[in-house]
This record gives structure tokens, C-alpha cells and sequence, in this order.
């Protein structure tokens, strides 16, 4: 699929989207196609009493949609009647992305290939949806489909932008750079998000390891730390926190989770430099590739700044609210963002992209497979909001790991939100679990669910939006990075036992 198809595709989209029931599509107060249950409405009353005060665009959307449906939308909830069966198209996709590649790579390669999966199993949930449930139905497709929008915008605006920076000089993959690099990106990532961290970031560290072939694990934790663990900051630096900010949650108070980001963070670095500096001694370099001159350091394509600072801004202050007393589309963030990737293509010289090998397969291959992901999940979110108020999740280290195990599969920004506002319905002790700091939510059952959502993401590859595009980007390059379930391996043997000590000092001796 080439660029001007995408953008095509985008089109459509977004004319379906914003034509005569734009109101009733924006009212949704959920991020993936569903609202709350009736048990936690009187949590979302107490959020609209707060006032509003994914990376970054999604968890935009969710607020966009929570002020929509406040002025007057009414009320959606989640279908009752929908049967926990038809969550197998999502876990079907899921083993789709996980074992083809394993059974038929070559095939798989080819992103036509996978529209053959995902559109299928995509369009069978939306026909069903549609069919069964009429309005409510169609209501849940348009709103996902409001969100594809925006997370493509998001992650093609960032991935395309980013690919005219090309950062030369005689950078040498030691492990003392690596560890740098990932230390910067983690560092940043609360800043202008973990997807544009990581867009910025991937092609210098791919670069200055090209003559490493023991590298996977550079890039595992590149996803690890900058793709996810960078983010716990700032409601900036990741979808779910960035959708508590919209929704009363005060700007500065993630601030306060800086010990276990700090510690999380140290930690993987620390194991990282570790693991690199005991492949690097045992490294097998690809002599003829080695550069022949040290060539100084130096940033070409620095326009592209711009542009990125201005996805980011759009992403912070092009609200509904503002765009409307402007008189403005609430979509016109999406519009602003397509318009900055036209002025990077074409204020930027060719060549530097050329130097990047930029192409367009990688944000191609995130677009056919989230179509996918996005319409499948609707009965998976719709199951989990009705299920919510039995889980008997009532104190933090469940909130921690049933917001993060589930964030690690599911779109972590929705899943903040289902135990945000179920959170809020428990009438939970101050006493015992800290001041209330917005919905009713005390200070540490917020945190735990923050930390579940944020550093779980990282557990797989469809957790959070740049962990496959950090993937594709580094397939493109020549990595034969691991399987889906291969992945996880690292994940659960790294990770885990990470988020345990997390689960001990953080929650049980309550050293937040």
C-alpha cells in the first residue's frame, strides 16, 4: 500500500466519520467503542464535576469524546446482550499476528497478505455488530473507527516527519552508547511522548550498530524503556495518562510516580548494559562494514522540529472545545497533523530520507493491522466493562496487575479507563490508600493503576502503539526481530520479576 493510498483510506474514514451523526460519534466517553457501565456512571458524573481540565492523540480522543458526550449526547453503555463469544475474531487476530510469521513468513511479509486477515475478521465483528445491534452497534463502529483515525494520524504524522531527521557521525554501537541512547529516550519520552521518543530515536541506534549481528536485544529494550517505561512522567508521555488528565486527574500529579519510573527505568538500563557488555566482548563484527573514516557528528533535516513540535502541540491544545469556538471540525487536529507531514515531504531534501531508507511498509503494515485489531477488540472492551464491577478488584496490587495484564493485549488507554472509573464507584477509604486526587480515585490506587498501564504496555507487541512500529522499522532495516510469542519470552523473563519489585516496594511497602 503505497502513501497516497493510505492517505486515501484516511479519507474515507474520516468522511464516514464526520458526516451527519458526527455529535453521536464524538459522544462517547470510552476510547474503544464503548462507554461505562451503568455501576460506574456515577464515577464519570464525578469526572464532569472535576471538569477536563494516544502516544498522545488516542488519549486525546478518549477526553474529546467525554466532553462530546457531557454536552448533551447522552448516555451509551456497553451492549449487554453481547455475547463473550464474539471476542474470537480479536483472540483470532491475535494468533494470526503471532504464529503466521512463524508457518508462513514470506507470505506474511506482504502487508496485501495481511488485509487478508485483519479486513476479513474486521468487517465480520462490524457486520455483526451492525446486524444484532443496529444503532448501538453502528454507534461502536464509528467511534472505533473515529479512533483509527486518530492513532494512524498520530503514528504517521510522527513516523513520516521523523524519517526526514538523519543524525550522521561515527556513532559505534558500544554498550555504553546503546545505554545511552535508551537512557535519553526514557528521559524524553514523558516529554513529547513514547511514540515520538521512539521515532526519533530508532534509526540512530539501528545505525550505529549496523555492524553488531547480535543486536535483538538492543531493541527489546529500546521498546521496553522508550517505547513504554519513559512515559510514566507527564500526561504527555503516554495515551492512559494523558486521558486521566482530561479527566480531572491534575497535570503534575504523575510527577509524583518519578520513584517507581526512576527505578524501573535504572533498573532495565542497568540489566541492559549488563547483557550488552557480555554479547559485545563475544561479538561477531561485519568487518567489511565497519567504517573506513570517523565522520563528525552533526543533525541535517532540522526543519522537521518543527513539525514535530507542532503534531505534539496540536495533540496538547486542539481540543473540541477550542476547535469549536474557533468554529472549527473537532477533527481538525487530524487535518493540522496530515498538513505538517505534507510540509515535511515537501521542505525536506529526498536524500535525507533516502539516507534513512525510508519507506512507507512499516506505518503500512501498523494501518492494515489495526484496522483489525481496532474492530475486533469492540466485543473484548464491551466483555471487560460489563465484567468489571464482579472482578472484585478492589485494592492496589489488583488494580496494578489487572489494569496491566490487561493493558498488555488490549489498548492500555481503554483499560485505564475501565478501572479509573470503576475505581471511582468503591467509595475506597483516603484513610487507608492515600487523598483522593480526582473521581473519587485516592492517590494510590491512581498510581497503581497508572504504573499497570503505562510499564505493562511494554509486554507485548500490540500493548502500545510504537512497540510494532519500533518492530517493522528495525524488520525494514535487516534485524530478524523475535515472533509475537517470541517477544513475550523476553518480556515475561525481564519484565515480570521488574514489575514484582515494582508490586513489593512501590504497593505493599508503599514507598510511592
Amino acid at each position: 500500500m503505497k502513501l497516497g493510498n493510505l492517505l486515501k483510506m484516511l479519507l474515507m474514514a474520516f468522511l464516514v466519520i464526520a458526516g451527519p451523526s458526527l455529535d453521536q460519534v464524538n459522544a462517547s466517553p470510552a476510547a474503544t467503542g464503548v462507554a461505562p457501565t451503568a455501576t460506574t456512571q456515577v464515577a464519570h458524573d464525578h469526572a464532569k464535576d472535576h471538569g477536563h481540565s494516544h502516544d498522545h492523540g488516542h488519549a486525546h480522543a478518549e477526553g474529546d469524546h467525554a466532553k462530546h458526550a457531557e454536552a448533551g449526547a447522552g448516555h451509551h453503555g456497553p451492549i449487554k446482550n453481547l455475547s463473550p463469544y464474539w471476542c474470537i475474531p480479536f483472540a483470532l487476530m491475535l494468533l494470526s499476528i503471532a504464529i503466521l510469521p512463524l508457518f508462513a513468513e514470506h507470505w506474511w511479509e506482504e502487508n496485501s497478505n495481511k488485509a487478508k486477515i485483519a479486513v476479513p475478521l474486521g468487517l465480520l465483528v462490524a457486520i455483526y455488530l451492525v446486524a444484532a445491534h443496529g444503532g448501538e452497534g453502528m454507534y461502536l463502529i464509528n467511534h472505533s473507527l473515529v479512533e483509527y483515525v486518530q492513532f494512524i494520524c498520530l503514528l504517521g504524522s510522527l513516523y513520516i516527519i521523523s524519517g526526514g531527521i538523519v543524525i550522521k557521525g561515527s556513532m559505534v554501537g558500544t554498550p555504553k552508547f546503546n545505554a545511552g541512547i535508551l537512557a535519553l529516550g526514557a528521559s524524553i519520552a514523558s516529554i513529547v511522548g513514547t511514540t515520538g521518543a521512539s521515532m526519533l530515536l530508532i534509526r540512530p541506534i539501528i545505525r550505529a550498530n549496523f555492524n553488531r549481528k547480535h543486536v535483538v536485544h538492543i531493541f527489546i529494550f529500546f521498546i521496553f524503556m522508550v517505547s513504554n517505561c519513559g512515559g510514566l512522567l507527564t500526561p504527555l508521555g503516554d495515551p492512559p495518562l494523558f486521558l486521566g488528565f482530561l479527566k480531572g486527574v491534575p497535570f503534575e500529579w504523575t510527577l509524583q510516580l518519578w520513584k517507581p519510573w526512576l527505578f524501573v527505568n535504572l533498573t532495565l538500563l542497568i540489566i541492559f548494559f549488563v547483557w550488552d557488555s557480555m554479547v559485545y566482548k563475544k561479538e561477531e563484527f561485519i568487518e567489511d562494514e565497519k567504517p573506513t573514516e570517523k565522520e563528525p557528528f552533526k543533525v541535517e533535516g532540522l526543519i522537521n522540529f518543527i513539525w514535530l513540535t507542532g503534531v505534539v502541540l496540536s495533540v496538547a491544545f486542539l481540543t473540541p472545545d477550542f476547535l469549536g469556538k474557533l468554529g472549527i471540525h473537532p477533527m481538525g487536529r487530524e487535518v493540522v497533523m496530515i498538513i505538517l507531514i505534507g510540509l515535511s515531504l515537501q521542505l525536506t531534501s529526498k536524500e535525507l530520507r533516502e539516507y534513512n531508507e525510508f519507506n512507507y511498509h512499516p506505518i503500512n503494515e501498523v494501518a492494515v493491522l489495526f484496522i483489525g485489531i481496532f474492530l475486533t477488540m469492540i466485543p473484548a472492551i464491551n466483555t471487560l466493562k460489563l465484567m468489571g464491577p464482579t472482578l472484585g478488584v478492589t485494592q492496589p496490587a489488583q488494580f496494578f496487575w489487572f489494569t496491566g495484564v490487561l493493558s498488555s493485549f488490549l489498548d492500555n488507554a481503554p483499560t485505564y479507563v475501565v478501572f479509573y472509573e470503576l475505581a471511582g464507584t468503591l467509595g475506597l477509604d483516603p484513610a487507608l490508600y492515600g487523598a483522593v486526587v480526582a473521581n473519587n480515585v485516592p492517590h494510590t490506587i491512581l498510581a497503581a493503576i497508572s504504573m499497570g498501564a503505562v510499564f505493562m504496555g511494554a509486554n507485548s507487541y500490540i500493548g502500545n502503539g510504537p512497540n510494532f512500529m519500533v518492530k517493522a522499522i528495525a524488520e525494514q532495516s535487516g534485524i530478524k526481530m523475535p515472533s509475537f510469542f517470541g517477544y513475550m519470552a523476553y518480556s515475561v523473563g525481564i519484565l515480570i520479576p521488574v514489575f514484582l519489585l515494582v508490586h513489593y516496594i512501590f504497593i505493599t511497602m508503599k514507598m510511592l
